[in-house]
């Protein structure tokens, strides 16, 4: 199974590693489109020219089914996409519902970026799952900008989650639910603001469990096995990585995507 995952930059990158673990020896390629990203900040208009200019790029690729790693994206684009499109594409949404049905009646946080927080997708979503309206929204949008440059535990970075959060009391929440991909690698953070009682809530796990029952592959029977690389070859062996259209191919950047999914193997069991 040829499987394409595309986000606007390296945040998909924690889906494709959530497939590593739940769908291994499959025949992957994950597109960044580097040079858009981010896609927070952008009209609907682009995003969802960016996003049907990847599709069919994946699809000359010879795809069987295409992932949408990224919140943003599917909120403004996945509908269309599969009027234009016969394989099956899957989206991402926000994990509110497995935060309301797992916590108690304490609130819930859903950081995102600002698009997927405007676009009614979410707040269709919040309509039919937020009966107590428990849920708060906070649009977080440089930490796509941080992620991007790697820098995931700067005082800078540190900065700018306490001021974004400290308008809420952190006691009232049981729950954050990362609504944008890119925020997966930042979870050591947020467990030292909220406290080990605050639960971290992605959707990459539902997405992955989905794309199986979509496409008819079996998951692994060791989904928490070690996931590590330490040389290049390793990252490339199921997967081709293509940075809005060039296939990555050289040092500097396998190195740099090395690193990015050793930091999501170690940031995966933080819940």
């Amino acid at each position: 199974m040829k499987i394409g995952i595309f986000d606007s930059g390296i945040g998909g990158l924690s889906v494709l590693h959530e497939a590593y673990h739940q769908l291994p020896g499959q025949e992957y390629i994950f597109y960044a489109d580097t040079e858009h990203v981010p896609y927070g900040l952008k009209t609907k208009e682009q995003i969802l020219g960016y996003a049907i200019e990847i599709t069919e790029f994946l699809i000359k690729q010879g795809v069987d089914v295409i992932v949408i790693a990224c919140n943003t994206a599917t909120s403004v684009a996945v509908k269309e996409l599969r009027k234009r499109y016969s394989l099956p594409i899957l989206g991402m949404e926000p994990a509110v519902k497995p935060a309301v049905e797992g916590t108690d009646k304490k609130r819930i946080m859903v950081i995102a970026t600002p698009v997927t927080i405007k676009e009614d997708k979410l707040k269709n979503l919040l309509h039919r799952v937020d009966e107590d309206h428990r849920v708060d929204l906070l649009p977080m949008p440089r930490l796509v900008e941080f992620a991007e440059r790697e820098e995931f535990e700067s005082a800078q970075v540190r900065d700018y989650i306490n001021s974004q959060f400290s308008e809420y009391d952190k006691d009232d929440y049981s729950a954050l639910v990362l609504g944008c991909t890119h925020f997966n690698y930042f979870k050591p953070l947020y467990k030292e603001y909220f406290g080990d009682d605050t639960l971290l809530i992605d959707g990459n796990f539902g997405t992955i469990r989905h794309l199986a029952d979509v496409s008819g592959i079996l998951l692994s029977d060791d989904p928490d096995r070690v996931v590590y690389f330490d040389e290049y070859h390793n990252i490339l062996c199921d997967t081709k990585y293509f940075f809005s259209g060039r296939e990555i191919n050289d040092e500097k950047t396998l190195e740099h995507l090395k690193r990015l999914h050793n930091r999501l193997e170690e940031v995966r069991k933080i819940d």
